[in-house]
């Protein structure tokens, strides 16, 4: 049998139990994963708390959709995303991958990547689902070279990637985060603000020339007002987080075509940067896979501060 993290019942943190469950030889295009690192994202929590959905046929419903570890079985044509086979004792990693919190996993060639040998399994786990919506929160809001771009929650795991990325760009960044994140917000190179009252205003002196775009991972009411209150053209303000200020002409990027191809045509470019040391993927804390509800209930403060790995 294989372990896997299963939400039990509708309570969030208090209801993840790891549970048995019958391991799958692979299809034809499909390989077997023995994972040796895999993440806990809020997206997962949404899905324990029944926030997506609360038929109770679902339970126990697995979680997890990012993982990194060594192939042990392959079936015929089984080709990574990268377009190269996967043969057994290759190291893969991927998102989008279903229950990907468990010993093993079966999936999709296709759905993985080789690992390069710079990243670790954890980095490699915790660095497509962060970085891919980096980007498309940046091709949203068109951030060019000569920006200066807000970024709300700019210690979280997607944060600090748009922050390094926005950088890259060319653009120079703001990043929200409480006074003892402010030195982790340096180092990813943005200059750091503490939320809170007076935001806009905090803004304002660190921007004298103005903010051209703004990004919210936070998704609080203040993260929304304080951009639009700062942004001229409010398409230019994105978030992933609070969907309602699209009814005020934000843009809230959620599931869709649109999605799924941007997120898709960055993974290769994400892990060039990545394997380069150009890309520093944020590990907050690591936790026993038998372990999983401390996770959770670590992620559910919602001030981890990066990553959260489960290790098998």
């Amino acid at each position: 049998m294989v372990r896997a993290v299963a939400a039990t019942a509708w309570s969030g943190a208090d209801a993840i139990d790891v549970i048995d469950v019958t391991p799958r030889s692979p299809g034809p295009g499909e390989v077997v994963v023995a994972v040796e690192a895999t993440v806990i994202s809020p997206f997962d929590l949404k899905r324990a708390t029944g926030l997506m959905g609360r038929d109770d046929r679902m339970l126990p419903l697995r979680l997890g959709n990012e993982a990194a570890g060594v192939v042990t079985a392959a079936g015929t044509g089984a080709v990574g995303f990268d377009g190269e086979p996967l043969t057994v004792g290759d190291e893969a990693f991927g998102h989008w991958l279903p229950g990907a919190q468990a010993d093993e996993i079966t999936v999709p060639a296709s759905m993985l990547l080789h690992k390069p040998a710079a990243l670790g399994f954890a980095e490699a786990a915790a660095l497509l689902g962060s970085a891919t919506t980096a980007v498309h929160t940046l091709e949203a809001a068109a951030v060019r070279d000569g920006d200066v771009v807000l970024v709300h929650g700019a210690s979280g795991a997607v944060g600090g990637m748009v922050v390094q990325l926005a950088r890259r760009r060319g653009a120079h960044v703001i990043g929200t985060a409480a006074p003892g994140r402010h030195n982790q917000v340096r180092a990813a190179g943005a200059q750091p603000v503490a939320y809170g009252d007076g935001l806009a205003e905090r803004v304002r002196a660190l921007a004298p020339g103005g903010v051209t775009a703004a990004i919210d991972t936070a998704g609080t009411d203040e993260a929304i007002a304080a951009s639009f209150a700062l942004v001229a053209d409010p398409a230019r303000v994105v978030t992933i987080a609070n969907f309602a200020a699209a009814a005020d002409g934000a843009q809230a990027l959620g599931p869709g075509p649109d999605t799924e191809r941007i997120r898709s045509a960055a993974r290769l470019d994400l892990v060039r940067l990545a394997a380069a040391g150009h890309l520093v993927v944020s590990i907050a804390a690591e936790f026993p896979i038998d372990d999983a509800r401390s996770a959770y209930r670590m992620l559910a403060t919602g001030h981890a501060g990066g990553k959260i790995i489960l290790r098998p």
